[in-house]
């Protein structure tokens, strides 16, 4: 009998309003890991910024980072895999941002598998606002100016700030590079007012990235329940054999899903789990006692 994988993100599904786990999320989680379960998560983040949310949880398998770009064992400190966009393309993209009077974050993985983000000095409030979110974090690096180091391979280019500001970078870069790209624009949970546009690998989603987990992990994906809540999960759900919205999720990602579940306040995901994990067990034990 092939074994249920869960893959959930992190923000807005897994992750109350305030960036935190609750007690009974730690709990379940921890156990259905200790007992087996295969669970792990798809994020936005980065290992360094998610473990700063998540690392209450003793994860065991690899994680699916920067929205698909990057497959990561944490517990081996080990790149699994990723999809690392064409150095040329990201030059020209900073250099595109640059026209239009702003620039990014450089997600990337130097030479040792570390996560690097470069940025030039911070003047603006969404990236300011971005960067004291993640105090103490040793992955940012101010440079005078900004390019893509020869031995770093980019994640992903993210650039935060006002809707107006993004969209006409974003037209110009998506007519530009058509599907050599992944384009991706979203509010942003904790800034308010303000937008992510990130620029990544055309393969760097949670569609093709849950693809490539499910690859080295031997697992098919019809055999993965995913959880999501925003615009950037469409792909996880989609892909995934169950896919599953929080109360709280997007419309559209409501619309997708297989099934609507308590919101991330309630711990939704972990009371599915829960729920599953007491289905399988109660089977199991009326399975065995059947034939002693």
């Amino acid at each position: 009998m092939n074994q249920i994988a869960y893959v959930t993100d992190l923000d807005g599904t897994l992750l109350r309003r305030d960036q935190t786990l609750s007690p009974y999320t730690i709990d379940v989680m921890s156990q259905a890991l200790d007992q087996g379960v295969i669970v792990t998560y798809a994020t936005a983040r980065g290992h360094i910024s998610a473990q700063k949310v998540v690392s209450a949880i003793p994860w065991k398998y690899p994680a699916i980072l920067y929205n698909g770009a990057l497959i990561y064992d944490a517990l081996n400190q080990k790149v699994v895999d990723g999809y690392w966009l064409d150095q040329d393309i990201s030059n020209a993209i900073i250099e595109a941002g640059r026209i239009h009077g702003i620039t990014p974050f450089y997600f990337s993985m130097d030479e040792n598998q570390r996560e690097r983000v470069l940025h030039e000095e911070l003047r603006r409030e969404g990236e300011t606002a971005f960067y004291l979110s993640r105090p103490n974090d040793p992955r940012f690096q101010q440079v005078v100016s900004l390019d893509c180091p020869v031995r770093y391979r980019t994640l992903a280019l993210t650039y935060i700030g006002l809707l107006d500001e993004l969209e006409p970078l974003r037209l110009e870069i998506t007519e530009r590079f058509g599907d050599l790209i992944h384009a991706h624009m979203m509010p942003d949970y904790y800034i308010p007012n303000h937008y992510f546009l990130e620029f990544s690998h055309a393969k760097a989603n949670k569609s093709d990235g849950l693809k490539l987990w499910g690859t080295h992990m031997g697992i098919e994906l019809e055999h993965v329940v995913a959880f999501g809540d925003h615009m950037n999960d469409v792909g996880l759900i989609e892909a995934a054999g169950i896919g599953i919205a929080v109360r709280n999720a997007h419309e559209h990602i409501q619309q997708l899903a297989d099934q609507i579940i308590d919101s991330n306040e309630m711990d939704g995901v972990a009371r599915y789990i829960q729920k599953a994990f007491d289905h399988r067990y109660h089977t199991t034990k009326v399975y065995e006692g059947h034939h002693t």
